[in-house]
């Protein structure tokens, strides 16, 4: 048996080697730093985590929602990673589910009595959790609920927290994509700044 390799195997053994050379590097290496230094010069915020920093230290990423239980501050969504972006997922729990309609009457009840409502005023995203479970917005509506305890608990005029609400509210995308909404991380340090 012959086990001698021929000059033309040699050949092909060093072209296949730097095909891969190329393609690691090329595409594993080269192809990661442009995508990294494009986005960076791009979107620069964006590309970083969209980090917010209050008096140089980072407080949050405005693309990612944090709990806030101090009544002084507005309220996200819940979230079923519990707010740990590494653990990002929905409860995927069906609508049949009787545990999700348990868990969203107990919601409903606790959010009405945090907020001193009824129970059928309770928007919807209040109680219930973003896909992903890190939204950081909740809608306008979402919002005005939480205004009298914020007020109340800051011990300011709501009408100043309407106020302030009002000017953090971003209508749809473009013009047309999505809901009006609120991002939870800019409004409760807009209160910050008030004080």
């Amino acid at each position: 048996m012959n086990t001698k390799i021929s000059l033309h195997d040699e050949g092909t053994f060093r072209a296949a080697g730097a095909f891969a050379l190329v393609i690691l590097f090329g595409m594993g290496l080269l192809y990661s730093l442009t995508g990294t230094a494009l986005s960076r010069t791009v979107f620069p915020q964006q590309a970083t985590g969209s980090i917010v920093t209050l008096d140089g230290k980072a407080v949050g990423s405005s693309l990612i929602a944090q709990p806030f239980t101090d009544p002084r501050y507005f309220q996200p969504r819940p979230s079923a990673a519990g707010y740990d972006p590494m653990a990002a997922a929905g409860s995927n729990q069906a609508r049949t589910n009787p545990d999700l309609r348990k868990r969203i009457d107990e919601a409903v009840a606790a959010v009405a009595l945090r907020e001193g409502i009824a129970t059928q005023d309770v928007p919807a995203e209040l109680v219930t959790q973003s896909g992903g479970g890190l939204d950081p917005d909740i809608s306008p509506a979402g919002a005005q609920v939480q205004i009298a305890r914020v007020a109340q608990a800051r011990g300011m005029d709501a009408k100043q927290i309407e106020e302030l609400v009002a000017a953090h509210t971003q209508g749809p995308q473009f013009g047309f994509l999505g809901e009006s909404r609120v991002n939870v991380l800019q409004l409760n340090l807009a209160l910050v700044a008030e004080k």
